[in-house]
C-alpha cells in the first residue's frame, strides 16, 4: 500500500492526515480531548455543507427548541464529533488497555439472555460520535462482529478495517454467508441501521417524528437464524468515562410487517440518542431520500435562507 500511495498523489493528503492522527493517538488522553474539540471548532466554521445538514436535522428533529437553543446544539454537535475523530484514532492505534478502567456496561443481563437462546444476536448500534471507541470498549466484555459498508476510497477503507480489526471482525454488509455462519455459531452481529441508503430496500417511517427512509435489513437479518435483536447505546460521560448500555430484547420481532419492524427499530435508536442528543452524528443526511426528490429537505432549507 505504501508504494501505491507514492504512485498516486491524490492519496497523499489523506495519507498525511491518517499518519498525523496515528501520532496524535499516542498523546495523553486529556490533551487529545482538547485537540478533538479544536477539530470540532474548525469543522463548524469551515465545513459549511455539513453545518447546513446539521442545522436542518436539528431543526426538524427538535422543533421544541428555540432557534438559539438549536444553534447551540449544532455547535455542540460539532464539538462532540471533533472529539469523536480523536476517539476513533485512539480505538485504532492507542494501547488497548487505556480505557479498561474508564468504561461501565449496563444491561449485560439482556445480552446474556439473548445469547442463551443459542441463535446468535443482532445488536443494533447508531452513529454516535464515540462509534469506533464504543466497539473497542464493548470488546472488553464480548466477542464482536461488525457489518460495514466498504469506504469508496480503497486506501481509507483499508485503514479503517485494519484499525477496527483490533476489536472486531469486519464483515461486508453484502456477505450474508459469513453473517449466517457467525449467527449459527451464536456470535454477535453489530450494525447501525440509522443512515439513509436510498429508497431501495427501505420504507418511510418516523425518526424523531420525521419520515425517514429506513432499512428493512434488520428484519431480514433476524430471519436468517431466528436471532433476537437488541440495542447498544454508548455515551461519553462528563467525567471522562464511558457508558455502554444494552436495552432489553425487542419483542415481538419480527412482527410480519416491515413497516412496523422499521418503526420499532427507529424507536429504539431514537431512545438511545435522546439520552444525549449532542453526541450523535447529525452531520449525515438522515433525510436524504424524499418523495419530492433526493436531498429535498436540505435543498428547500437553502432556498428559504436565500
Amino acid at each position: 500500500m505504501t508504494s501505491e500511495i507514492l504512485k498516486k498523489p491524490s492519496l497523499w493528503p489523506i495519507s498525511l492526515w491518517v499518519n498525523i492522527l496515528r501520532l496524535l493517538a499516542r498523546l495523553p488522553y486529556n490533551l487529545q480531548m482538547h485537540i478533538g474539540a479544536f477539530f470540532g471548532w474548525v469543522l463548524y466554521h469551515l465545513a459549511r455543507d455539513r453545518r447546513h445538514v446539521t442545522e436542518v436535522n436539528i431543526r426538524l428533529c427538535f422543533p421544541e427548541l428555540s432557534p438559539e437553543a438549536q444553534r447551540k446544539r449544532v455547535r455542540t454537535v460539532f464539538h462532540h464529533n471533533g472529539i469523536g475523530i480523536m476517539e476513533a484514532a485512539m480505538a485504532w492505534w492507542a494501547p488497548i488497555s487505556w480505557f479498561q478502567d474508564k468504561v461501565s456496561l449496563r444491561g449485560k443481563e439482556h445480552l446474556d439472555k439473548a445469547l442463551a437462546q443459542g441463535k446468535g444476536v443482532i445488536m443494533l448500534g447508531a452513529h454516535f460520535s464515540t462509534l469506533d471507541l464504543g466497539g473497542l470498549l464493548f470488546s472488553y466484555h464480548y466477542k464482536l462482529n461488525t457489518l460495514y459498508r466498504p469506504n469508496n476510497n480503497p486506501y481509507l477503507d483499508q485503514v479503517i478495517c485494519n484499525g477496527r480489526s483490533r476489536f472486531t471482525h469486519n464483515i461486508d454488509r453484502s456477505d450474508f454467508r459469513s453473517v449466517i455462519r457467525k449467527l449459527k455459531s451464536n456470535e454477535i452481529i453489530w450494525y447501525a441501521p440509522d443512515q439513509d441508503f436510498g429508497m431501495k430496500q427501505s420504507v418511510f417511517v418516523p425518526f424523531f417524528g420525521v419520515p425517514a427512509a429506513t432499512l428493512t435489513a434488520t428484519t431480514r437479518l433476524t430471519k436468517l437464524n431466528g436471532s433476537p435483536v437488541l440495542m447498544l447505546a454508548q455515551h461519553r460521560l462528563a467525567d471522562g468515562r464511558y457508558e455502554l448500555e444494552l436495552y432489553p430484547i425487542i419483542e415481538p420481532f419480527p412482527t410480519g410487517d416491515e413497516i412496523d419492524d422499521a418503526t420499532r427499530i427507529n424507536e429504539e435508536i431514537e431512545r438511545a440518542i435522546r439520552k444525549d442528543p449532542e453526541q450523535y452524528m447529525w452531520v449525515h443526511r438522515r433525510f436524504k431520500s424524499h418523495p419530492k426528490g433526493k436531498n429535498y429537505l436540505y435543498n428547500q432549507a437553502k432556498s428559504i435562507i436565500k
